[in-house]
C-alpha cells in the first residue's frame, strides 16, 4: 500500500544551508533502498516535506523525523493512501522557497512567505504541484 505524507516544521539551526545539504544527503542514502520518494521545500526558517512510499517505510521515517533535533514544531498536514506516486522521479527533490516568485506563494497563503503552519495540507500540496509545473524543484535523482 502506497501513502503520501506531508509535514511542516521550523528550523532550529541558523545555518539552514548546511542542514538542507545534510538532509538531502541522508535522503539520497536512505530513500532508494526503502522505496521512498518526495520533495523538501524550505525557506530561511521553515521546512515542508512530502514523502511517498510504502506505509510502513513512511511511518517509520516520520517517527525519525519527529525526533530529529534539527527542527521543532513538526505538524502533520496531510496523510493519505494513494494509487500512484506524484514524485516518483525524485529520491528527494528540493525547492528553496526563498528564491521563488512571491506571487506563487500568494496564490496559496495570506502572505508571500512560506508558513505551512497556517496553510491547509491541500493548499500546501497544491503549492508543491505548482513548483513542479514551473520547474522550481531541483535535485532529481
Amino acid at each position: 500500500m502506497l501513502v503520501r505524507l506531508l509535514y511542516a516544521s521550523r528550523a532550529i539551526d541558523g545555518n539552514l544551508s548546511e542542514t538542507v545539504q545534510n538532509i538531502m544527503q541522508q535522503s539520497r542514502d536512505h530513500n532508494p533502498q526503502h522505496g521512498i520518494t518526495g520533495i523538501l521545500c524550505h525557506s530561511d526558517q521553515v521546512f515542508m516535506q512530502v514523502l511517498e512510499g510504502g506505509r510502513e517505510a513512511i511511518n517509520t521515517l516520520y517517527g525519525h523525523i519527529l525526533r530529529d533535533p534539527r527542527h521543532t514544531d513538526v505538524i502533520l498536514l496531510d496523510y493519505e493512501e494513494i494509487s500512484q506516486r506524484r514524485y516518483a522521479g525524485w529520491t528527494m527533490g528540493q525547492a528553496n522557497l526563498g528564491k521563488i516568485n512571491p506571487s506563487i506563494l500568494l496564490k496559496y497563503s495570506a502572505l508571500p512567505e512560506l508558513n505551512p503552519h497556517r496553510m491547509s495540507g491541500k493548499m500546501s500540496l497544491a503549492l508543491i504541484e505548482e513548483l513542479m509545473a514551473t520547474a522550481a524543484i531541483v535535485g532529481r535523482a
